[in-house]
């Protein structure tokens, strides 16, 4: 604390600095969420291939939305880390600046990428308080409330997708049953009459690979 309880004001190549180390562990965090995505998913896909050998094609199709859904999930990590390293690259920019004005410059750049980061669920907090250290520094203007959109789930398969689904079927069973993964169906009845015991016990070993892939991703 400095004279008389106030805070000795920090100068503008800390404050970038500290926004940069921030904005590198959030990249850190997403790097570890993917990881985990993926650690998921390969078990997922073990259970799929157990799922085809049996010839249970529902729950492969259960299965193969999930992974489908991780790997867009990745996806969308992947393109927030591209997003936090172009704001990265700015606030580099801005020390380059400050070297030579002394003082930090207002950027579109920076405040585009904020407006996409603030709604990203897995950054949204830091990039708010972010944000507003930003906004307070004249490094970008003040956004509208409209940017904190509700963040709702985005992994929502549309009908197209079962186009996706089945590349995932064909990809991850081909080469044990040797045909498209429609022709799985036609073993079904036999496995149904035989395996519903085991069948109850897989559907709840799905739905608890579902939670664990739901988490997360939020």
């Amino acid at each position: 604390m400095g004279l008389f309880g106030k805070s000795p004001e920090i100068s503008p190549k800390d404050q970038v600095r500290e926004w940069t180390s921030k904005i590198r562990k959030e990249g850190y965090q997403l790097d570890r969420q993917i990881r985990s995505i993926q650690r998921e998913e390969e078990k997922v896909k073990r259970s799929l291939k157990d799922a085809a050998k049996k010839g249970d094609r529902d729950v492969c199709t259960i299965l193969a939305k999930e992974v489908l859904r991780a790997r867009k999930a990745v996806g969308r990590i992947h393109v927030t880390k591209a997003q936090l390293n172009s704001v990265m690259m700015s606030m580099n920019h801005q020390l380059a600046t400050l070297r030579v004005s002394g003082s930090l410059q207002r950027s579109t750049e920076i405040m585009k990428s904020m407006q996409n980061l603030i709604k990203v669920p897995e950054v949204a907090k830091t990039m708010h308080d972010l944000s507003r250290e930003m906004m307070k520094a004249g490094i970008i203007e003040e956004m509208l409330d409209d940017t904190m959109e509700s963040m709702e789930d985005q992994d929502e398969l549309e009908e197209d997708a079962q186009e996706e689904v089945d590349k995932i079927l064909w990809e991850l069973t081909a080469g044990e049953l040797g045909k498209a993964p429609a022709a799985v169906s036609d073993t079904l009845p036999e496995h149904k009459e035989t395996e519903g015991a085991s069948a109850l016990v897989e559907d709840e070993d799905v739905s608890e690979m579902q939670d664990r892939l739901e988490a997360l991703r939020n």
